[in-house]
């Protein structure tokens, strides 16, 4: 049996938010019929509130926080800490109050299980104002140069464009490739994300997966629609088969 793992934010759901009613119960039954397994940047709450308990703990493992932290059927089985320097934290208010996007929402900087992330406008922004940065930051790439900045300046610490306007930050491989540490090459392994490209915080796991043997493929999707069409047409092409 083949392995699935996949991204949530901009994959199997809308940017922070929830999973379509319709595609989470065809979701419910792929997961009922294959190994499933989830890896996103997020903490667990935020995971259960987009996705629904009923997906997190049928799902064979929840990696969070890029796989710093780990459940099973709801419960955490490991995480791993981190402690950003002073100096990041100093880089990161700089930007904040340097940022020709002015539009400030709070919750900026967020300490999560193994990671930081970072975010110019705001986790509280509206669906609105998200939408005004997300255009700012496609016309400046202002995340981009953010996250090459901090990885200039802090050999140990990697910093990756993640969702649509933040960036998370972590200690130097602890990344969603950590996640193959528990897989085994035997089994092939389809990963499905829509920051695939290098930069991404999905970049090192596809980048993982191409290059150490497990086989299969990525897929840099465009959203959870795009998924949805992939995993139906790899069902298709099964059937055929």
């Amino acid at each position: 049996m083949n392995r699935f793992v996949f991204d949530v934010d901009g994959t199997l759901t809308p940017s922070r938010q929830t999973i379509d009613p319709q595609f989470k119960e065809w979701f419910k039954s792929f997961i009922s019929n294959n190994k499933v397994w989830l890896v996103t940047g997020s903490d667990y709450p935020k995971t259960v509130e987009q996705l629904g308990a009923d997906i997190t703990e049928r799902v064979v493992t929840c990696y969070n926080c890029s796989g710093n932290d780990v459940w099973h059927q709801g419960k955490r089985v490991n995480a791993k800490s981190f402690e950003a320097p002073q100096e990041l934290y100093n880089l990161m208010e700089g930007w904040l109050q340097s940022s020709p996007f002015k539009l400030r929402t709070g919750n900026h900087i967020e300490n999560r299980m193994g990671t930081i992330n970072f975010s110019i406008v705001g986790r509280n922004c509206t669906l609105e104002e998200r939408k005004q940065y997300v255009q700012h930051d496609l016309n400046n790439r202002e995340r981009e140069t953010i996250a090459f900045q901090i990885n200039s300046e802090f050999p140990n610490i990697t910093a990756t464009v993640g969702g649509e306007t933040g960036i998370d930050i972590y200690r130097t491989g602890c990344d969603k490739s950590q996640i193959l540490d528990d897989f085994d090459k035997k089994i092939t392994t389809y990963f499905f994300g829509d920051k695939c490209e290098p930069g991404g915080n999905d970049w090192p796991l596809a980048k993982a997966l191409k290059t150490q043997g497990y086989g299969g493929a990525s897929f840099n999707v465009k959203d959870w629609r795009d998924t949805w069409e992939r995993l139906q047409y790899l069902q298709e092409a099964k059937k055929a088969a």
